[in-house]
């Protein structure tokens, strides 16, 4: 028996060291990403420094003041070199960074594109143009980190289809920006690398997973970003930020996410300060060099002539899915828009997207959690989980019987363990859930096409949350979710600011039922007088060109006010 009893707590000690020595060498991992990190901005800072004893820096402001357009204009005609425009973004990369933690790191062979670019004969549309990209976009040399401890060890063997075209363009990609852990998150955190903050406001997030591009690009450091979207990851940070962004119909730049589970379809799309920006992005990718390099994509270029019209559209709107109601300036944004279409002679007409309810507790969150969310779970083995995921991975950790029991007890509109339990339990039910979502997609089409719509206007979740409010609000994103599960191009623009009557409204709002979910979220947008309030247009699959136009058309109402 004391045999017995010493073997087991040998044992007992040996697991407690084994765990405590996985730890450690999991800290040190994480360590050395971020000394690597502070390096490589050590670095670029006295790169930086050494151009400026070079070049003054009297033409600062107005190279960051100027709209992307312009700045291509002054690059291709010569009156503005590509060095001195990229180490001015470089210069305001460093303090944007400073003050919200957006970058996880510099791209130095940006030094070495740069000499590439001069040697063109032919100048791209993106000609001298630094671009920042989103921290799992493959860059050859880089880490696709996706700030998980797991991916710090192999650095990307070549450029991503993405950065090649753009390269070829004339792009300068010169850094890549911080995401939430395993990118399942509208927050902005990672154990290895901290927490991104709002450049509006340090107590808001930028939005996620595309937060360090919101952060970057909101701040003034990047003019251009790319960005991706499985469930808002463009539009949510776009929204919080006052930024424009475009999430394409996922298969027109196909890209396929560098994880083992991939839910939905994952869009890849330009983030910037205006629709001209996006528009110039999606024309420069959709080039001959994207559709040799990936015979996946569709070979269609980019219809100019869509997204120059001026023909009066008919717009579908709503300001509610009638699944999570929005704070009343979101709600607001949309009805003020709505008006100034119609003053500019468009058609509204009224709709009701159907069963959003059904969409996010059944078709979503099936497709996200099929095996119980085991897949997602996998991904954090040997790592630290953030605190800002730490709900729905415990939740994901429950045993089936024990969220079924929480499902019943807790509401079950927002409830986070319905997610949980909606699995597909066979390969039966699996099919069966892949057919319903054409279902639904094709129920939707019929409905769009019955009201002859071209557009619709509808609200996206904003503004700005509160740092850590996003991981207690996985369900607050229905506004945007929808339109990945229907695989629609859809965008957001910057129409108006949160205003002190929209706090008192607030104070007032009541949600669904004025349960724990209403108060949290206005807890969540509390606090944000002045900061940015969007709106989101949608278009029908591969209609890119129709959704950027619509777009263009809000965003010149919205600065005419």
């Amino acid at each position: 028996t004391s045999a017995a009893l010493a073997l087991l707590g040998g044992s007992v000690a040996a697991l407690v060291v084994w765990k405590w020595l996985g730890k450690k060498m999991i800290q040190k991992k994480m360590e050395e990403a971020r000394t690597t990190r502070d390096e490589g901005m050590k670095k670029m800072a006295k790169a930086v420094q050494q151009f400026r004893e070079q070049v003054p820096s009297d033409q600062t402001d107005a190279i960051l003041s100027l709209p992307l357009l312009e700045l291509t204009g002054r690059l291709r005609e010569g009156s503005l070199s590509p060095r001195t425009v990229l180490y001015t973004y470089l210069e305001k990369a460093l303090e944007v960074t400073q003050q919200t933690n957006c970058l996880r790191h510099f791209i130095p062979e940006c030094e070495e594109q740069l000499q590439e670019i001069q040697r063109h004969k032919e100048k791209g549309l993106l000609y001298g143009i630094p671009v920042s990209i989103k921290d799992h976009i493959g860059h050859k040399g880089h880490l696709a980190t996706c700030g998980l401890v797991q991916c710090l060890a192999t650095p990307m063997e070549e450029d991503s289809v993405l950065v090649k075209v753009l390269k070829r363009q004339g792009a300068i990609p010169f850094a890549m920006t911080n995401v939430p852990q395993s990118l399942f998150s509208y927050d902005c955190s990672n154990p290895i690398f901290g927490q991104t903050l709002n450049p509006f406001n340090p107590q808001k997030s930028p939005g996620g997973s595309s937060g360090g591009e919101g952060a970057l690009i909101a701040g003034g450091g990047s003019i251009l970003g790319i960005g991706s979207d499985i469930g808002g990851s463009i539009r949510l940070p776009s929204s919080f930020c006052g930024l424009c962004g475009l999430k394409p119909t996922a298969e027109r730049l196909r890209w396929v996410l560098d994880l083992p589970f991939q839910p939905c379809p994952c869009a890849v799309g330009p983030m910037a300060r205006d629709v001209d920006s996006l528009a110039l992005c999606m024309k420069a990718l959709l080039c001959q060099e994207m559709f040799q390099l990936d015979p996946s994509v569709p070979p269609i270029p980019f219809n100019e002539e869509v997204y120059s019209s001026s023909t009066p559209l008919r717009v579908g709107y709503y300001d509610t899915d009638g699944y999570f109601p929005l704070p009343p300036c979101m709600r607001r944004a949309v009805k003020e828009t709505r008006r100034a279409l119609q003053a500019a002679g468009h058609q509204l007409v009224p709709i009701s997207p159907p069963r959003v309810p059904y969409v996010m507790t059944e078709l979503f969150v099936k497709t996200f959690f099929a095996d119980g969310g085991r897949a997602w779970l996998d991904v954090f083995t040997g790592d630290v989980v953030d605190p800002r995921l730490k709900p729905q991975v415990n939740s994901c950790k429950m045993p089936r019987l024990v969220k079924k029991l929480l499902a019943l007890l807790l509401k079950p509109l927002v409830s986070p363990y319905v997610a949980m339990i909606s699995t597909c339990r066979s390969v039966k039910e699996m099919w069966n859930h892949h057919h319903q979502i054409q279902v639904y997609r094709s129920q939707f089409i019929a409905q769009w096409k019955e009201l002859q719509l071209d557009v619709v206007l509808c609200p996206v979740l904003g503004p700005a949350f509160t740092t850590g409010y996003p991981g207690k609000l996985l369900s607050a994103i229905s506004s945007t979710m929808l339109y990945n599960v229907l695989n629609f191009p859809a965008g957001v623009v910057p129409v108006s600011t949160v205003t002190e009557a929209d706090e008192e409204e607030l104070k007032l709002y009541q949600g669904c039922c004025d349960d724990p979910w209403d108060r949290t979220l206005k807890q969540a947008v509390s606090g944000a007088v002045g900061l940015p309030v969007a709106v989101q247009c949608v278009a029908l699959p591969w209609q890119e060109e129709l959704c950027l136009r619509f777009m263009k058309e809000v965003e010149t109402l919205s600065r005419a006010k």
